[in-house]
């Protein structure tokens, strides 16, 4: 039982329930934030026996006083953050000349934007707090180094979440905060299963991609966070070993 308290952001589904099941079943307290609050109710409900606590604060990540809000609620109830999660994300599918700039602006907001927000109320806790000092994990996704077809806007923000990482890696030395950034690629959830019926690749053609169980996602952040604050895993990248990502697929 680690006691440690974590903030996931994105927690009512996928990739951010499994992480924050196995933090919580791993005895940490565990704070899942999202926009849909039945959601995140499944997920509490789903809580592991003998585990930690687990609270749900809904939360609409780009918006900066629901942010404040979701982090003064995990200091008012817990009194520290040890871990921050930024896994929150969505996509707005589109060839770059046919997307709204509407829906670019959005996924801007949710995913770069909301990410910073988050990481910047989670540092203001973690350098004043005793003892002193956290880590935080940004989801970057494989495409953060690399795009699928008509998805330039998530991509962007994906690569812009890699610079996030590396900003707070050196600017949260100081203030004994950690960062590191994990790539997942092809995990089965909701949004991903849709590749196990084809999805368009790089040469035009729909192929089918192989999927990987999204609870090894969970069992990687929760080894990342795990670590001591002076070890940091800066990069690591979780995928379907047979997904077309290395060389040409």
């Amino acid at each position: 039982m680690t006691n440690k308290i974590a903030v996931v952001t994105g927690g009512g589904s996928g990739i951010g329930r499994a992480a924050a099941l196995a933090l919580q079943g791993a005895g940490w307290h565990v704070v899942v934030a999202g926009r849909r609050a039945d959601e995140l109710d499944k997920t509490v409900a789903m809580a592991k026996a003998g585990g930690g606590r687990i609270l749900a604060v809904p939360t609409d990540v780009a918006k900066a006083d629901s942010v404040a809000a979701l982090f003064a609620k995990t200091k008012a109830e817990f009194g520290r953050l040890d871990m921050l999660f930024n896994n929150a994300g969505i996509g707005a599918p589109g060839a770059p000349e046919e997307l709204d700039i509407d829906k670019w602006k959005q996924v801007v907001d949710v995913n770069l934007t909301g990410c910073f927000m988050c990481a910047q109320q989670a540092m203001r806790i973690m350098k004043e707090q005793t003892p002193r000092g956290g880590r935080i994990i940004n989801n970057g996704s494989i495409s953060a180094h690399s795009p699928r077809p008509n998805s330039i806007a998530y991509v962007a923000t994906k690569h812009a979440i890699t610079g996030l990482t590396k900003s707070i890696s050196l600017d949260g030395r100081k203030h004994d905060i950690a960062c590191g950034q994990i790539d997942i690629g092809n995990a089965e959830t909701p949004l991903a299963s849709r590749m196990a019926n084809g999805v368009p690749q790089a040469d035009g053609s729909i192929k089918a991609e192989p999927l990987m169980d999204v609870t090894h996602v969970g069992t990687a952040v929760l080894q990342m966070a795990s670590l001591p604050l002076d070890t940091n895993v800066q990069f690591m990248t979780i995928m379907a070993t047979k997904m077309p990502f290395i060389g040409r697929g």
